[in-house]
């Protein structure tokens, strides 16, 4: 009889669930779970089971139970875009949204490679100033100039980005902008349209009837903790991609139109604490046309590179924290209602709503302030429906990192579609098993969440698959000719 492993010697607790998980009878389909998520950092823990039944007959074709499993249950990735919360999974979200975009630039996965003819630009639509900040400037030779401040700042001087007036600094100003961004993006897109008809002295009715404005975005944060907005505008036929507009739909009346549209679109915020504001781009507009096959400085590939770049970054690179600062036990509002019905402060944060102290937060004075500024905002009555307190670590900004119109390209379900179907047809050829027709088969399951994250000796495996990813992606960056 094989006696059980005396490992209470070893001080390690992650090796010693390493050692205890090595000892697994199927300790290799452990590893291939960890494998297939990509060593996901906070992977899903799943529980249940699932059967394929025939439709006709009720026979059980196949069927699987996590009970199966080596540890009992079914890792899955968490799906995060967020490279600072999961390298891996928003590796994978970058890459379908370089296909995504490019298949907008270029043609494939249904859209015709024709598209490439059409009238494109890359824009960038930018926030405006709040207040001077430290800057860095530099020349075409790449001489660096004095700061507004008398220094030259080096690139990587953390106060850069940060005002040069704190107490003047129009911080409600900045909030509010960021909170409104993607519905000022909204605005633009709407008279991109009104302008464009306009140029081409023509009514909207007609304009749409005639051709269609597709476009696909995403948001950047600047230094100073502000949005802008990288976008790739297309004109289209009516039908959208698979037909070209007409010919009098030229990138110049497009450009001329996307100035006039970023002019033109402001908001107006009404607030008895602290007045009225005008919403508007800032003056740092930039309209670059992408060259019909790729000719020129701005390609395809560089356009769609950039732009899934950016659809995995977040607040953080404006030095934020990754965090909702709201407290899990009172929703962020202070008080918890009793049985009574009245307002008792909740124990967890002692009544700040604050899952951390912003003054804790070890982040520069700027930064703390916008977060402060978004959380004092948030509970005004006027802003309530905003919500500030929930995006207050990302400075005020909720919309959607990245979006695109309906007819611009594929979607990121269809690429993931395709990719499980890839999978289950590359595990189904592996095991040998007969191609079964979802038409005449029925697929009844029942999952359970259990956890998220793996138990320490798991996340020595996790850590080694991606140390292994990162460095095959090193490789295949330096040409490596073996990959």
């Amino acid at each position: 009889m094989e006696r059980p492993l005396d490992l209470r010697h070893m001080a390690s607790p992650a090796l010693r669930d390493l050692i205890t998980l090595a000892h697994l009878p199927d300790f290799d389909r452990l590893q291939d779970q960890i494998s297939q998520v990509r060593g996901c950092t906070r992977p899903v823990q799943l529980v249940g089971t699932t059967r394929t039944l025939d439709a006709a007959t009720s026979e059980v074709l196949r069927s699987y139970s996590t009970a199966d499993e080596p540890t009992g249950r079914l890792l899955t990735a968490c799906g995060n875009r967020r490279s600072s919360r999961c390298p891996a999974c928003s590796r994978l979200y970058a890459a379908d949204t370089y296909h995504l975009i490019k298949a907008g630039l270029s043609g494939g996965k249904t859209v015709p490679e024709a598209v490439r003819t059409h009238p494109r630009l890359f824009v960038t639509l930018t926030a405006p100033s709040f207040g001077p900040v430290h800057n860095r400037r530099t020349t075409d030779a790449g001489e660096n100039l004095p700061c507004r401040c008398g220094e030259r700042h080096p690139a990587d001087d953390p106060t850069l980005g940060t005002p040069l007036h704190p107490a003047t600094y129009d911080y409600a100003g900045a909030v509010l902008w960021n909170a409104h961004a993607g519905a000022l993006w909204a605005r633009f897109t709407t008279y991109l349209r009104r302008e464009l008809a306009a140029h081409l002295g023509m009514t909207q009715k007609a304009l749409n009837a005639a051709l269609r404005v597709s476009f696909a975005k995403v948001a950047e944060y600047q230094r100073r903790g502000l949005v802008h907005f990288h976008a790739v505008i297309r004109l289209d036929g009516p039908e959208g991609s698979n037909e070209p507009p007409p010919r009098w739909a030229t990138a110049d009346a497009l450009t001329h139109a996307v100035t006039e549209a970023a002019e033109r679109a402001v908001l107006t915020v009404a607030s008895d604490a602290i007045g009225e504001r005008e919403l508007t781009w800032g003056d740092q507009l930039d309209i670059r046309e992408i060259a019909a096959l790729g000719d020129g400085k701005l390609t395809d590939q560089k356009v769609a590179a950039y732009v899934a770049k950016y659809a995995t970054k977040s607040a953080e690179d404006s030095g934020t924290v990754d965090r909702s600062l709201r407290c899990s036990g009172c929703g962020g509002r202070g008080y918890e209602c009793g049985p009574d019905g009245f307002r008792d402060l909740c124990d967890h944060c002692e009544g700040t709503g604050q899952s951390e102290r912003i003054a804790d937060l070890r982040v520069h004075s700027h930064v703390r302030q916008m977060i402060r500024t978004a959380w004092d905002l948030g509970h005004l009555p006027e802003f309530a429906d905003l919500k500030l307190w929930k995006w207050a670590h990302m400075l005020g900004f909720r919309g959607h990192f990245s979006s695109k119109s309906r007819r611009y390209s594929t979607t990121l379900g269809a690429l993931r579609d395709v990719r499980r179907t890839w999978r289950a047809e590359k595990t189904r050829a592996a095991d040998d098993r007969p191609e079964i027709s979802d038409e005449t088969t029925l697929v009844l399951s029942h999952w359970q969440y259990l956890a998220s994250g793996y138990s320490p000796g798991e996340e020595l495996l996790a850590a080694q698959v991606r140390h292994d990813l990162a460095q095959a992606d090193r490789r295949k960056a330096e040409g490596d000719p073996w990959l």
